[in-house]
């Protein structure tokens, strides 16, 4: 088989991207290791930014998350038991986020390509990718016992965390920054009325907690826990007794339970891989850096990636110029920083830590008391909450 470009990975950067260089006229294969259905039972976040909501509608997949997607204008930070609201709008000229997860905007993306026919390969099994250092790349794979292999122009490797693509790159030529945290989130979703219009973060003695949703009807929940616990250890009704202890009065008051249909525990890091391009390999998304889910800016810095690399590829492709992918890897990882930065900032601020003592709890609560109160702090918090512009720092 032949394509200009096979990306490696069906999550949403992968799917996300293909759908933009097909809008192009740019042609890619998905090659991804799982099921379908297995994809979309990944329970992920549901906060997107403008910047994203802006890369759906370029892709033309915005129809659905414009009717059921909930627009939020603000969220309450609770700490002290009393909580506080940063208005997103009023601080950012207007700004706001939309609550719709990141399992409705696979489907989406799923639907557009199986609807305009393109190729999507589930299921492969030991995906090799061969070349990147030079203009013939391929990618091999196994599919039904029988060995495959696709010449490209280029490959986007899209594939995670722990996927192929970043693993195939000499250790010499890349550079890997990690930060990990010790404790993780017990995450809860449950068919039940969320507690509070909008995203309550809750810093605790007993630990942080987050109040999110997916829709009106359903309601996602987190709790901090320490790395050794395991999920099986957490029955439904232990969860809700320790979240109503990390709650205000009103919070508890309010707060519906219910059964629990997923429930999981993920562990917390700060992940960056430099640079991002190797050759004619590209890593976009979790493939090249993770955040701590507090700030919300997994899925928005993965369509950001595949904003830029897709904009490069199709001049690439279509007009024989290399300006943009050489320019990839410095555009992505200015931004990267930034979010990482305040993912860092907003988890260190918000959880309990083994050894920060009394000490530690009070100075969080004072920088808390701080931001609140004061009009500049509240803004930088609102400002990088809903994603700093596209072409923010550029020259």
């Amino acid at each position: 088989m032949r394509t200009q470009v096979v990306i490696v990975g069906a999550g949403p950067s992968g799917l996300l991207l293909g759908q933009l260089l097909f809008k192009a006229g740019v042609d890619a294969i998905i090659l991804e290791r799982q099921s379908p259905e297995y994809v979309l039972s990944r329970i992920r976040a549901g906060v997107l930014e403008q910047v994203t909501l802006d890369v759906l509608a370029q892709a033309g997949v915005d129809q659905r998350l414009k009717k059921e997607g909930l627009v939020h204008t603000g969220f309450d930070l609770l700490f002290k038991s009393e909580r506080h609201r940063i208005d997103l709008e009023s601080l950012t000229g207007g700004q706001k986020v939309m609550v719709y997860g990141q399992t409705e905007v696979t489907r989406d993306l799923m639907d557009a390509r199986q609807a305009a026919g393109l190729t999507t390969i589930y299921e492969t099994n030991d995906v090799a990718i061969h070349d990147f250092d030079s203009d013939h790349p391929s990618v091999s794979y196994e599919k039904d016992g029988q060995r495959h292999t696709i010449t490209c122009d280029f490959i986007a490797g899209c594939d995670g965390f722990h996927g192929v693509c970043r693993a195939s790159v000499p250790s010499k030529s890349i550079q890997e920054f990690e930060k990990v945290y010790p404790f993780g989130w017990l995450g809860v979703l449950s068919d039940t009325p969320p507690v509070h219009e909008e995203l309550i973060y809750v810093n605790s003695t007993r630990g942080f907690a987050l109040c999110s949703q997916r829709s009106t009807t359903r309601s996602r929940y987190y709790l901090q826990v320490p790395l050794t616990d395991k999920v099986e250890a957490w029955s439904d009704d232990a969860f809700w007794q320790e979240l109503r202890l990390r709650l205000d009065p009103e919070a508890r008051e309010h707060l519906v339970t219910g059964p629990s249909i997923e429930k999981s525990i993920a562990p917390l890091r700060s992940f960056v891989t430099e640079p991002m391009r190797f050759g004619t390999l590209f890593l976009a998304g979790d493939a090249a850096h993770i955040v701590p889910p507090t700030g919300a800016k997994g899925l928005n810095l993965a369509a950001t990636d595949v904003k830029y690399l897709s904009d490069a590829l199709i001049e690439a492709c279509v007009e024989k110029s290399h300006a943009g992918i050489d320019h990839y890897s410095t555009r992505c990882l200015a931004r990267i920083w930034r979010a990482e930065r305040f993912s860092w900032w907003f988890t260190s601020l918000m959880h309990h830590f083994p050894d920060q003592g009394e000490m530690g709890q009070k100075l969080q609560e004072a920088e808390l008391n701080y931001l609140i109160h004061s009009e500049a702090g509240s803004r930088t918090m609102a400002e990088n909450y809903v994603g700093l512009p596209l072409h923010f720092g550029e020259k």
